[in-house]
């Protein structure tokens, strides 16, 4: 399930090693064969390698939003101007060990990719729309001006985990993976029984996480919650059930990686399931999400839709059938 760090020290969106190095590994010719490029490889660069300047200090305090957001830009700050995010989670707690583990949503090599066209609002975004995107729904707050202080330290510090990425090139490791589609909608109930084995003893049975305090949640969770009042809304990425399928399987329990799923397949889409359909925040207004219903994703769990499916399957699928009838015409 969707788990932090060890951050204290601090975490976010997403420990640190080595000095960024994102080269273009050329394969030795083989007889008579031209070079072949291999993918941009990338090394995690070393925030605490950066000197004590103006810039070293955005790049950190970049780190520091993602891994402690609760405790700059949360609810519960003394500043109220400063309360930009709605619940007490961290960036990092989907965008795992500070946006650096690979098919954990990091966010390495992404500035290199805006803009880009949205098609959930119809038009080009920048890195500073997509972040503020994120402020809305997975942290179910409100957006943070682009001039302020802490968007440009978000945006420096994506920059920086985009150090040596050659332009236009997308690292491997982006988003969540992917895994095979079930021919069967995600099943909850299976999915509840797959949560109790796997994912209560940290989670808890309601899904509200470990606090690090009470009674308020000004230090953020240890684990956390993953619906409820405090958690992301039901127009974040992860109440996809693509998104969150995925990324539980190549995440978790804590401690899994895209190397070694503990989660079976057929488990992860269950207990995704199981997860989405628990209560948790509404975002208004998502109706008008995606201009043109044609570009939808297939689980968007909230209408309207083009296609004559219903809301049940758009949330739990099965999904091929949708793609084969959008295919069609």
């Amino acid at each position: 399930m969707v788990h932090p760090t060890p951050l204290l020290a601090l975490l976010c969106f997403w420990t640190v090693r080595a000095i960024a190095v994102a080269v273009i590994a050329v394969a030795a010719p083989g007889a008579g064969r031209a070079q072949q490029a291999s993918p941009p490889v990338w090394t995690v660069p070393e925030v605490g390698a950066l000197p004590d300047d103006a810039h070293g200090r955005l790049v950190r305090r970049g780190r520091d939003l993602i891994t402690a957001t609760y405790a700059h830009i949360g609810p519960e700050v003394p500043d109220p101007a400063k309360r930009y995010a709605g619940n007490n989670l961290a960036c990092s707690n989907c965008h795992l060990e500070a946006g650096t583990k690979k098919f954990g949503l990091p966010i390495f090599g992404l500035v290199e990719l805006f803009p880009q066209y949205s098609a959930r609002l119809g038009a080009e975004i920048t890195i500073e729309d997509r972040v503020n995107s994120c402020m809305a729904r997975s942290m179910n707050g409100r957006a943070l001006p682009l001039d302020s202080p802490e968007m440009q330290a978000f945006v420096a510090y994506i920059k920086f985990l985009s150090s040596g990425v050659p332009a236009g090139k997308a690292l491997s490791g982006l988003g969540t993976g992917s895994m095979p589609e079930l021919d069967r909608a995600a099943d909850p109930v299976r999915g509840k029984a797959i949560y109790a084995n796997a994912c209560l003893s940290c989670h808890n049975e309601d899904g509200s996480g470990i606090r690090r305090s009470l009674p308020s949640v000004d230090l953020g969770y240890m684990v956390p919650p993953l619906w409820g009042p405090d958690s992301f809304n039901d127009g974040a990425g992860m109440a996809r059930l693509i998104t969150a399928a995925n990324f539980l399987h190549f995440n978790m329990p804590h401690g899994t990686d895209y190397l070694n799923p503990q989660l079976t397949v057929e488990q992860a889409w269950d207990v995704a399931a199981y997860m989405i359909s628990q209560p948790r925040p509404r975002k208004a207004g998502l109706d008008k999400d995606y201009p043109d219903l044609s570009k939808k994703p297939v689980d968007t769990p909230y209408g309207p839709y083009a296609d004559g499916f219903d809301q049940q399957q758009h949330t739990y699928g099965p999904f091929g059938p949708i793609r084969a009838a959008h295919a069609r015409k």
